[in-house]
Parts: C-alpha cells; structure tokens; sequence
C-alpha cells in the first residue's frame, strides 16, 4: 500500500516540475529544460516501471504472450496437442 503512495508522489512532483519548467521557460530556459527533462525521467523511468512492477506481482507472463496455444484460445479453437504434452 505504501508503494501506490510512492508512484503517487513521484508522478505528482514529476507533473509538477514539467509544468514549472513551461511557466519559467520564457526567463530562464537552461533552468526550465532542466525541470522539463527532469519530470519526464521521473514519469518514465521511475513511476512508470514501479507502477508496472507492483500491478504485475503475481501474474503469469506467459498468460500475456502471444503464443500459438493463447491465438487458438483466442479463436475459440482447441489448442493442438503435441508431444510434449
């Protein structure tokens, strides 16, 4: 529970710093891209990726691949059986 308030607080402070960085932009741009690049990071390389790591926990990844048996699942036709199996 304490990590959705993490990825809260960081998707809110990197918004918060990209939308500073477009009001100062007109004064100070070197100051501006900076908060403007920072916010970006913040959003895709740390929210995003916990966000990603905390709803995935627990679930199956080959459920999510697109393999030959999951495309016949999808069609309504029964998966072939091979040897394997």
């Amino acid at each position: 529970m304490k990590l959705k308030y993490f990825i809260s607080l960081v998707l809110l402070a990197s918004l918060a710093s990209i939308i500073y960085g477009f009001t100062i932009k007109e004064t100070q741009v070197a100051f501006a891209h900076k908060c403007i690049g920072l916010g970006t990071v913040g959003i895709f390389l740390v929210a995003m990726p916990l966000f990603l790591i905390k709803e995935s926990k627990g679930k199956k990844v080959k459920d999510y691949m697109l393999t030959e048996e999951n495309i016949l699942k999808m069609q309504g036709k029964k998966p072939k059986k091979t040897d394997n199996q």
